[in-house]
C-alpha cells in the first residue's frame, strides 16, 4: 500500500507564499514538485495544503436548532450580501458577531463558523466583503485576485455598516463583536480602529493595525496566532507594545507548533484540532463577557 505523502513545513510555507504573497500557481507547483521529489507527489500533496470545500461541516446547514437565511444590508457604497444565523432556542435579545472570512471570500466553511457561533448563543452574520465586486466567486484563485482590488478603507467602512445593522437587528441586544480569520483577522483590527462602537474583536492570525492607529481602538481585543506563522507573527511585538502603551484591553495567545490557518478544519495539512478547540473556547468566552 502506498504511503500518504509527507507534508513538510517548507511545503506549508510555500503554500502560504502562494496564497498570501506573490507566488503564482505555476511557480508554487514547481517549488512543491522540487520539495516533494516528483510531480506525482506534488499533485497528491497540493490538495492536502489547500482548503477542501467538500469536507463535512461541523454544524450542518440544515441543523434544526438554528434559523439561517441569506440577507442583504446597506454597506458603505451599496448592498452587502451576508449569511445570518440565530439559535431557535433564544428567548430574548442576543449579542451579535460579525464573522469575517479569509481571502477566499464567503464560502461554506465560514458559513459553518457562523452556525457554530449561533449555537453558542449569538446572532452571527457572515459578511461577503467581495459584495462590491459582485460577490464571492466559486474559483478560489479568482477570489484571491479580487481581494487585491479592495480598498482597506472601504472594507473597514463595510465592517462598520455590518456592526450598525446588527446592533439594531430584531432580537439583538445592541452589542456587536467581530471575529475574523487570516484576511478577516486583519480586518477585525482595522474595524477596531475605525469603529469606536465595536464591543469586542477577535482576530485569528490577522495582520496587525499600525501602531500609530492603536490609540483609536476602543474595543477589547483577543488575538490568536500560530507559533509557526513567521510572516504574521513578525508584527506581534510592535502591536503588543502599542496596545500596552495606550492602555488597551487585550489578550494575545500564541499556539506553539501550529501554522497559519490552524482553525480551518477544511485544510488537512494546517488544521490543528487541539489549538482550534482551545482558541474557540477562549473566543466564545470572550464574547460572552463583552456582548452579554
Amino acid at each position: 500500500m502506498d504511503k500518504e505523502p509527507k507534508v513538510t513545513q517548507a511545503m506549508i510555507n510555500a503554500y502560504d507564499e502562494y496564497t498570501h504573497l506573490h507566488l503564482d500557481r505555476r511557480k508554487f507547483m514547481e517549488r512543491l514538485t522540487a520539495l516533494a521529489g516528483s510531480g506525482a507527489a506534488a499533485a497528491a500533496i497540493a490538495p492536502m495544503l489547500a482548503a477542501n470545500g467538500a469536507r463535512a461541516a461541523m454544524v450542518e446547514a440544515s441543523d434544526d436548532r438554528l434559523t439561517t437565511e441569506n440577507v442583504t444590508f446597506p454597506g458603505s457604497t451599496g448592498d452587502m450580501k451576508a449569511y445570518w444565523a440565530r439559535p431557535k432556542s433564544a428567548t430574548g435579545p442576543l449579542g451579535s458577531i460579525i464573522v469575517i472570512h479569509e481571502n477566499r471570500g464567503l464560502n461554506d466553511h465560514i458559513r459553518d463558523v457562523a452556525r457554530r457561533a449561533a449555537l453558542e448563543g449569538f446572532n452571527a452574520l457572515a459578511v461577503d466583503f467581495l459584495s462590491p465586486l459582485g460577490g464571492t466567486p466559486a474559483d478560489e484563485d479568482k477570489a484571491r485576485e479580487m481581494f487585491s482590488t479592495l480598498a482597506p478603507a472601504q472594507t473597514a467602512a463595510d465592517g462598520e455598516a455590518a456592526r450598525a445593522w446588527l446592533s439594531k437587528h430584531e432580537g439583538a441586544n445592541g452589542k456587536v463583536g467581530a471575529v475574523g480569520f487570516c484576511w478577516g483577522g486583519g480586518l477585525v483590527n482595522r474595524i477596531a480602529v475605525n469603529s469606536p462602537e465595536l464591543n469586542a474583536g477577535v482576530a485569528y492570525y490577522g495582520q496587525q493595525a499600525p501602531a500609530a492607529d492603536v490609540p483609536k481602538i476602543k474595543a477589547p481585543l483577543m488575538l490568536h496566532y500560530g507559533g509557526l506563522d513567521e510572516r504574521i507573527n513578525a508584527g506581534i511585538p510592535a502591536y503588543r507594545e502599542a496596545l500596552e502603551k495606550n492602555g488597551k484591553t487585550f489578550e494575545i495567545f500564541v499556539y506553539e507548533g501550529v501554522n497559519h490557518a490552524f482553525n480551518n478544519d477544511t485544510s488537512a495539512a494546517r488544521y490543528d484540532k487541539a489549538a482550534a478547540d482551545l482558541a474557540w473556547n477562549r473566543t466564545t468566552g470572550f464574547f460572552r463577557q463583552y456582548l452579554s
